[in-house]
């Protein structure tokens, strides 16, 4: 077992960035890290925000497109970092520097969001995405240059994020046409060049830290939720909007919040991180989680919208827009925490929930019967569970 890092490090201008041990029995988040997160949730605000615009717009397919894309950057640079800090955190002055231009590339980014979604100009997102790609190639480099056993992985990172970093800003400029394709095609790059540089060898990332770090970021996104949901609920009461819809948007948006927390929380992270494989499917899958978390607060935000008459699109798109996400959520977060024993069972009622939100659609207070059947599931599969732990 190795010691902590020292808590004096971040007064060292400079230390070697050898590979922390995956024995470390204290292994939490930094206060750097938790300002990371905190910096890099306006990001994801102000995508959630911007692609509720185009929702209520009528705008469906441009602004899933665009969240899509603007979210990708988001979700990406933010785990990149965090799977690079389990396993190199040296906590010195120059570690910190590279770390706060990260995260100013993610408030460029953020800055850029409102005008790629309203009028396709990505080129600030694509400066503020290279921004904090660049700065991760630096911190990689850094890595090779202290860790010989390692020095052929961390270079296959830098020079693949370098690499893909031509294409983005190519992209963002128009020199290469096909915005959707081009999109695709450096998805795919990117999501690659992990794959490609653990092969020479596995970085020591530290699975408890990498669980608690996925978990506090969705904890952050979902009170994000609930800060949009509050907003708009507030402008809501500045209207003539019937207290019985305002109790039902209220009640049914905290009821889904608080199962989509529970079933988030339901399972121990750690055993889904035993292999390089799992843990790329795992975190490759918490993309759909956050986004998905993200969009339900603009969903319930085009409700509250209808409520008060402040939308162009019809009843139906209107559910949807929070019955989906829902939906989307359960769904990848099942399929991340599938266990090595899956029940039947479970699937069962993972299925029931979302027929429940299929149904919930076409009803006439959405959101309400959205937090009854997430709500019905977290007591169905809290039973489930007691009843396999007893036998």
């Amino acid at each position: 077992m190795s010691d902590p890092t020292p808590v004096d490090t971040g007064w060292s201008w400079y230390r070697p960035m050898t590979a922390r041990s995956t024995d470390e029995q204290i292994r939490t988040s930094t206060e750097l890290e938790l300002l990371f997160d905190l910096c890099f949730v306006i990001a994801v605000a102000q995508a959630a925000a911007a692609f509720e615009h185009q929702v209520a717009a009528g705008h469906i397919a441009h602004g899933v497109r665009g969240y899509a894309m603007v979210f990708f950057a988001i979700w990406w640079a933010w785990m990149n970092f965090t799977w690079f800090a389990s396993a190199y955190d040296t906590d010195d002055v120059l570690y910190r520097l590279l770390t706060l231009v990260q995260i100013g590339g993610a408030l460029t980014l953020a800055a850029g969001v409102a005008r790629a979604l309203d009028d396709s100009d990505f080129v600030l997102v694509a400066m503020g995405y290279v921004v904090m790609r660049l700065a991760m190639v630096a911190q990689w480099l850094r890595a090779a240059s202290s860790d010989p056993e390692r020095r052929r992985t961390s270079l296959r990172y830098a020079m693949g994020i370098l690499t893909v970093q031509i294409g983005w800003v190519l992209v963002a400029y128009g020199l290469i046409p096909n915005l959707s394709v081009s999109f695709l095609v450096l998805v795919v790059a990117e999501l690659s060049v992990p794959v490609w540089a653990e092969r020479t060898a596995r970085t020591t990332w530290h699975p408890s830290h990498i669980a608690e770090r996925f978990g506090l970021f969705t904890l952050i996104v979902l009170g994000e939720t609930v800060a949009a949901a509050a907003a708009a609920m507030r402008a809501a009461l500045d209207t003539h909007a019937s207290y019985a819809d305002i109790a039902s948007l209220s009640i049914g948006g905290l009821v889904t919040v608080f199962a989509m927390w529970w079933l988030y929380f339901a399972v121990d992270s750690r055993s889904q991180l035993g292999s390089l494989g799992a843990s790329l499917r795992w975190g490759y899958g918490h993309y759909a989680v956050f986004a998905s978390a993200a969009a339900v607060g603009a969903g319930l935000s085009v409700n509250i919208a209808e409520a008060i008459e402040h939308v162009e699109i019809s009843r139906t798109t209107v559910a949807a827009s929070y019955t989906i996400p829902v939906a989307v959520y359960l769904t990848a977060l099942r399929l991340i925490r599938r266990p090595s024993n899956p029940s039947g069972t479970l699937d069962g009622l993972w299925i029931l929930a979302l027929l429940g939100l299929l149904g919930a659609t076409f009803a006439h207070r959405t959101v309400l019967v959205t937090g009854l059947v997430t709500g019905a599931l977290v007591a169905a599969a809290v039973t489930n569970l007691q009843r396999r732990a007893a036998h």
